[in-house]
């Protein structure tokens, strides 16, 4: 599918809460076609959590039929054990996407943040309210979430939307070798 015609699914991958937010590209105009949230504080085990990350996942997959998959990379923070618990999650969403053939880029939360509202510092309230202007979204608190998903599928659609001319793309390492031979040695 050509880059001004695409489906992104971004996701904000949490062990509680996590965030989703579709956004459809048609001739470079961005519009939002789905974002919501997965409540998984009802399920004690982590396990549980995890399944319900990859079967909802998958289900969203299914439905708004995504071309890629921009993840919000989790952020370094003091507590290792929720940091090993968040990177489960977004693996498990990862997963899913890669089970239905869906490329996958991950953005750290800095870079996301940057890219929607110029401030790589910026807050989830910040983040959300510039969505609302660019997107012409409702800007709820019990979104936030779900904000930061839309927000990781923007800032891949920005980081897409103007390739360079002449830029070409490899499957792989042998691939680029092939069309590069000096660079072996």
């Amino acid at each position: 599918m050509p880059l001004n015609d695409r489906i992104i699914l971004g996701i904000d991958p949490g062990t509680v809460i996590m965030g989703y937010g579709i956004i459809h590209i048609e001739s470079n105009i961005v519009k939002p076609i789905g974002i919501g949230v997965i409540k998984l504080d009802k399920y004690e085990e982590h396990a549980d959590r995890l399944k319900k990350i990859f079967e909802r996942t998958v289900g969203i997959i299914e439905e708004f039929k995504p071309d890629e998959l921009a993840i919000e990379a989790p952020f370094f923070g003091k507590n290792v054990q929720s940091m090993l618990k968040l990177g489960r999650a977004q693996g498990v969403a990862i997963a899913a996407a890669l089970s239905k053939n869906i490329p996958i880029t991950e953005y750290s939360p800095k870079k996301i943040k940057m890219s929607i509202t110029g401030n790589g510092n910026a807050s989830k309230e910040q983040v959300a309210a510039m969505l609302q202007q660019i997107l012409g979204i409702k800007k709820e608190q019990e979104y936030l979430d779900a904000t930061d998903a839309l927000g990781a599928a923007l800032c891949h659609f920005y980081q897409n939307k103007n390739p360079q001319a002449g830029q070409k793309s490899y499957t792989g390492w042998k691939a680029f070798l092939a069309d590069n031979p000096k660079r072996k040695g």
